[in-house]
């Protein structure tokens, strides 16, 4: 080799350490207390991202605290800010939040970094991003939008009548996800003989939903499609229809487990619905937290870091909320008759 490719090559050497060196690594064995708080207990969505953030505490081998809390789904809202505030008075390290209460949280938030406390969003961030470090996003928000009108889409034959069962009003995720589809609906020929016709909430809390999915069959005959961007609507939606003996009228869709969908995507009533790991979202979000709290990573745009088995991350600009900061996790999976049986196992 001559002394021109060695120096292109000593070159190239130096500049691949530098760039490996500006992945950030988490130092194992210190002390943070953290929380993860869901929108509200009992469901099996939660209690996986809980698995998740174990999974990554164990291999961290963090020697301060964790704790798995939250409020019932009746009082999720007010619950959430009661116990962000107590966990700022307690001086918490971080607060791992799946926002269900909307901005109302963000005074409450803002308070909690002012004291010390940092909160990581995961799941549903503070739609105003004020009082919040980094949302750490389970898929693109946009790219949900695309998936909710192609399985309205494929379900409606293309054209028909279809209602949206939600969450809640302040869900900012469910909120952001069913904009993301107005907006993707709106601006392609493709969709134009799709119509949605309401957007109900049932609370993520099983009777309600149920009843507001048959609510949607009585007040619109012509409906062809539920979407129910929300684990517990999907399941709620698909067993009304599947009671009522409506399955081959109106289909449902939307996002939900396969473990609990399985059934109803074979036999019909739920074709098809799309999620992504909450394991691996509750996994990052705690390896992103422990950076944070730990002063190995500051928040800022640009920063990369590894996050054990799942690679290297990176915080960028939340391109649905202007001024936030976000780690994209991805992807998520749509699944049908052709996989769900081995994915629900």
């Amino acid at each position: 080799m001559n002394k021109f490719g060695l120096a292109l090559t000593m070159a190239a050497s130096l500049m691949g350490t530098t760039l490996m060196a500006d992945v950030v690594t988490a130092t194992p064995g210190q002390a943070v207390n953290i929380v993860l708080l869901p929108k509200f207990l009992g469901i099996l969505p939660f209690d996986q991202a809980d698995r998740g953030a174990q999974e990554a505490a164990k291999e961290l081998g963090n020697t301060g605290t964790y704790q798995y809390i939250g409020p019932t789904p009746e009082n999720s809202a007010a619950g959430q800010i009661e116990m962000l505030t107590t966990a700022t008075t307690q001086k918490q390290g971080v607060v791992m939040l799946s926002n269900n209460a909307g901005d109302q949280i963000a005074p409450t938030a803002e308070a909690a970094q002012a004291a010390g406390t940092k909160v990581v969003t995961w799941d549903s961030p503070i739609p105003s991003g004020k009082g919040e470090s980094v949302f750490v996003a389970q898929v693109d928000f946009g790219s949900i939008g695309t998936v909710m009108a192609d399985m309205v889409f494929d379900e409606a034959g293309g054209a028909g009548e279809f209602a949206v069962l939600s969450a809640s009003p302040d869900a900012a995720n469910q909120n952001a996800w069913i904009e993301a589809m107005k907006g993707v609906l709106a601006s392609d020929a493709k969709y134009k003989d799709l119509k949605l016709v309401d957007v109900v909430y049932g609370n993520d809390q099983s009777e309600e939903s149920y009843n507001r999915a048959l609510g949607l069959v009585d007040k619109y005959p012509d409906l062809k499609v539920i979407m129910a961007p929300t684990t517990v609507g999907i399941v709620a939606a698909a067993k009304a229809m599947q009671d009522e003996k409506l399955c081959d009228k109106v289909k449902v869709s939307g996002l939900g487990l396969p473990a609990e969908m399985v059934s109803y995507t074979l036999n019909g009533c739920a074709p098809e619905f799309a999620l992504w790991s909450f394991v691996d979202l509750g996994y990052l979000t705690y390896y992103t937290s422990y950076l944070l709290a730990t002063g190995a990573i500051k928040g800022e745009i640009g920063e990369e870091f590894a996050a054990g088995r799942m690679g290297n991350f990176k915080i960028d600009e939340d391109p649905g909320r202007a001024g936030a900061k976000r780690v994209l996790m991805g992807p998520f999976t749509v699944y049908n008759k052709d996989n769900v049986e081995a994915a629900s196992k």
